[in-house]
């Protein structure tokens, strides 16, 4: 039996005579979607598979094919005789461009035998010195594949052979997704094997030294994996010493490393390649020349067999020394490793003559975090899920570690400045807090967070960006916006399309057992921002905001700031500025009654319904009257219409329990029932209890504007609390409420037992509400059992990716994260209201 290895992502080329048996190979060790073959491409373009005028434009469709399969990660097989250059370097080129190992398979039979075959076919028409010619081609072909390209070529002489081949999937060295670590990731050491021992220490990591004292190994109490990040060597004071501590991990298991470039700077002259000594070779070369000279051989056999970069942890984190755009990982060719050891540059140089680095993490939007050094920074920065822990030990600076997956950050300081640097280590110019950029948030893009990832489609990019660049607040004070919120499953209850019991049975089922159970103001959503000084605070001036759920001013200055007035009045009056040490507030409120910001929406949509039912309705039951009174048969026409007319009258009664008289602010409230945010600080870790008692003192210290939240507290395991709150609720709606939503008590960023998020609150809706929503006579039977046939998937998916991503927005504030950080997750909130969800529910 021969064993072919080939990698488990490849351009695999067949090669061989028309009949030397390639489809057959193809179609025993190979799925039918890998196998590409030129007969069946010119059966496509031409409707003959024999017609070889169509082989160009065949050959052209089928690279085409090939290049989006290996894009897309999938191993492709293309099935052709392959024995012209030309042909096999089309093949290489889409290879390269994909960044995938070519691969040749050979099968070589007696040209008799393939004669006989393509005699057997009645499709094939050639003649015998054809095949002659394409025997001779395939001698030749033998000493070419190699020099062309073909990483790996595997030659099948035989039937014997070829019957007997097995086909083996090899992983690419890179490929370490079944390590999940914990890892400690180190930053440029750069020869600084002091602190680089300091920093192991700090870590946990327990050193072991040979006979002369030499650290040659360390292991981590815990079973950590050390992960370095290259440039081991050059302008500090002991190379040797940090190779040795290095490839003693290594050798061992305790650790990996990837290849900086001054380790293939110094392979190279170790391979007595010219190169120039600069930048530090000259003192490593120096002190090597002081180890044995079999120490220069074990370097270089090391450093030769380092690996451009490592995907690990199931594909969420990638490191490379000089960090790895998305297409890149996982791949396999000379350009992948040239990012990953030298990064991208510009073209241009600076004033220190040094290359000016091109900020491909800018652009960087891809799953996996990212690890990576070579350019020196004072601080390590997250720049969308990529971090840089090269902090210029050897220039003064630190030696930093990054614990994954804690996301901490370990550092210990230079004993001294080994080496000067040519550029001052500063910061790389970064962009300015206050600066947006359109390329963050138009066009398809993917948003990585802590609690998640979602992709934006650019339709909703572009509706969002309608919205955020013609009528959103100033984005500096946009910090947060709320998720949508799905209802409770559909009551089967007579008469009830919501009910408390689905909304508890809900909880339960998503692993919830205390819940708190909110009355559902009927008003317009308000997010209050406000700041302790009227004219000052971090968010530019005005002293705050108060917007809509999709960022718009809320009613517009003044009366916009007379409301920020007193809100800051009552923070002040309940002591919150002092308790919670902060100079702003974030507020979740109610802004009551609804027609304060709704009337034009009630005048035209639902006060218009009311009116044409109640105008018509009694004039139809009039001429009914008198169509029964000449004797016909209209009884049952008029039970209908005096039900429709019943149902008109409700939802008037309905959307009127929500109109209320106001003038300025007069007749205004509002109802807060969650306190998010504080200078330094989110609360989305705190219970709901500690949200309304807050939102309490609010009220005790203006309730002439302020209006409470009623609620109950419910142990979902107690039969007669969730009775309670249920009765709670049928009289709550009864006298005109909306409903209540049901929240689970532990608070905003509450997750189940298997550590997901859970739904931010589940609504439950009153009967006689709901008219207002789904029409007068939604509750006849009819309707109802239509409306009971809702999905309610989509809008619960949609509500806990809005919920993930303002948690993810509160947290960047929190954090002080720069304002196009926070931007681009608030952006995306409102992109998500974009999607095609049923409104209504």
């Amino acid at each position: 039996m021969t064993v072919l290895d080939i990698p488990e992502l490849a351009l695999v080329a067949l090669v061989g005579v028309s009949g030397s048996g390639k489809s057959t190979f193809a179609r025993r060790h190979f799925a039918p979607s890998q196998v590409l073959s030129s007969d069946t491409f010119r059966a496509m373009v031409a409707d003959d598979e024999n017609d070889q005028s169509a082989s160009a434009e065949a050959f052209d469709a089928l690279h085409y094919v090939a290049g989006k399969r290996l894009r897309g990660g999938r191993l492709t097989v293309v099935d052709a005789t392959n024995l012209q250059s030309h042909a096999r370097a089309a093949l290489i080129r889409v290879a390269r461009e994909h960044d995938v190992l070519p691969v040749a398979i050979v099968l070589d039979v007696p040209e008799a035998l393939a004669w006989e075959r393509t005699e057997a076919r009645a499709d094939r028409t050639f003649g015998r010195q054809v095949l002659a010619r394409m025997s001779r081609d395939l001698r030749r072909t033998y000493g070419q594949l190699a020099r062309e390209g073909f990483r790996k070529v595997h030659v099948l002489r035989g039937v014997d052979e070829i019957e007997a081949a097995e086909v083996r999937y090899e992983r690419l060295f890179n490929d370490r997704r079944e390590l999940t670590g914990p890892f400690d990731i180190v930053g440029d050491v750069h020869g600084c094997r002091a602190e680089l021992e300091s920093l192991l220490t700090r870590l946990g990591w327990q050193l072991h030294r040979d006979d002369a004292g030499r650290p040659v190994d360390a292991t981590h109490p815990s079973g950590r994996t050390a992960v370095f990040v290259g440039d081991l060597v050059d302008r500090g004071p002991d190379s040797p010493g940090v190779l040795r501590l290095v490839m003693g991990m290594v050798a061992a298991g305790h650790a990996l490393c990837v290849p900086g470039n001054h380790e293939q700077k110094l392979l190279r002259k170790l391979r007595g390649r010219n190169v120039r000594i600069a930048h530090g070779l000259a003192e490593t070369l120096e002190q090597l020349d002081a180890e044995p000279a079999e120490f220069s051989t074990e370097v270089a056999t090391f450093v030769d067999g380092l690996v451009s970069h490592y995907v690990l942890d199931g594909g969420r984190l990638v490191v490379a020394h000089a960090g790895l755009k998305e297409e890149y990982q996982g791949r396999a060719s000379g350009r992948v490793r040239a990012f990953a050891l030298y990064g991208e540059t510009t073209g241009e140089t600076d004033e220190y003559g040094l290359p000016v680095r091109y900020p491909w993490a800018r652009e960087y939007r891809g799953s996996a975090m990212v690890v990576y050094g070579h350019t020196p920074t004072p601080e390590p920065e997250w720049v969308n899920n990529t971090i840089c822990l090269d902090t210029g030990c050897v220039f003064g600076g630190r030696l930093t570690a990054l614990r994954y997956p804690e996301r901490e950050l370990v550092a210990v300081p230079a004993e001294r400045e080994w080496y000067a640097p040519v550029r001052p280590l500063t910061a790389a110019p970064a962009r300015p807090d206050e600066v947006l950029d359109l390329t963050d948030v138009a066009g398809r893009r993917h948003v990585e967070h802590p609690y998640g990832s979602l992709t934006v489609p650019a339709e909703n990019a572009a509706a969002a960006l309608e919205v955020m660049s013609r009528f959103a607040v100033d984005p500096r004070r946009l910090v947060w916006l709320p998720p949508t919120m799905a209802p409770c499953s559909t009551s089967q209850l007579d008469g009830y399309l919501e009910h408390p019991a689905e909304a508890f049975a809900d909880c339960r089922s998503a692993g919830v057992d205390r819940v708190v159970c909110e009355e559902k103001h009927m008003g317009s959503r308000a997010v209050v921002l406000v700041c302790r000084e009227p004219d000052g605070g971090p968010f530019g001036p005005g002293g705050g905001v108060v917007h809509t759920r999709t960022g718009r001013p809320f009613f517009g200055d003044p009366l916009d700031a007379e409301l920020l007035d007193r809100v800051r009045a009552a923070v002040t009056g309940a002591g919150l500025w002092d308790e919670l040490a902060t100079d702003w507030l974030l507020l979740d409120c109610e802004l009551l009654p609804w027609s304060a910001k709704a009337g034009g929406l009630i005048r035209e949509q639902y006060a218009g319904v009311g009116a044409a039912g109640r105008a018509a309705l009694p004039a139809t039951l009039a001429a009914l009257d008198q169509a029964a009174g000449r004797g016909l048969d209209v009884a049952t026409l008029r039970e209908r219409m005096t039900r429709r007319r019943d149902d008109v009258s409700a939802y008037t009664t309905a959307y009127r329990a929500y109109v209320g008289p106001t003038d300025g602010l007069d007749g205004v409230t509002l109802a807060p029932f969650a306190v998010l945010a504080a200078a330094k600080a989110s609360y989305a870790g705190r219970d709901h209890g500690w949200h309304l008692s807050l939102a309490d003192r609010l009220c005790a210290a203006d309730p002439g504007f302020f209006t409470p939240t009623r609620r109950r507290v419910v142990d979902l395991s107690d039969a007669e609390a969730v009775r309670d709150a249920t009765d709670w609720w049928l009289a709550l709606t009864a006298d005109g409420g909306e409903g209540m939503v049901v929240k689970p008590y532990a608070g905003p960023a509450a997750r189940n037992g298997r550590g997901s998020l859970l739904q931010p609150g589940i609504k439950c809706r009153g009967r006689e509400y709901l008219r207002i929503i789904y029409g007068p006579g939604y509750t006849e039977p009819e309707q109802l059992a239509a409306l009971r046939r809702r999905s309610l998937g989509r809008k619960r998916g949609l509500a806990l990716r809005e919920h993930a991503l303002g948690l993810a927005a509160l947290d960047a504030l929190a954090d002080g994260a720069p304002l196009w950080r926070r931007h681009e997750l608030v952006f995306a909130i409102l992109a998500c209201e974009s999607e095609p969800v049923d409104p209504r529910l």
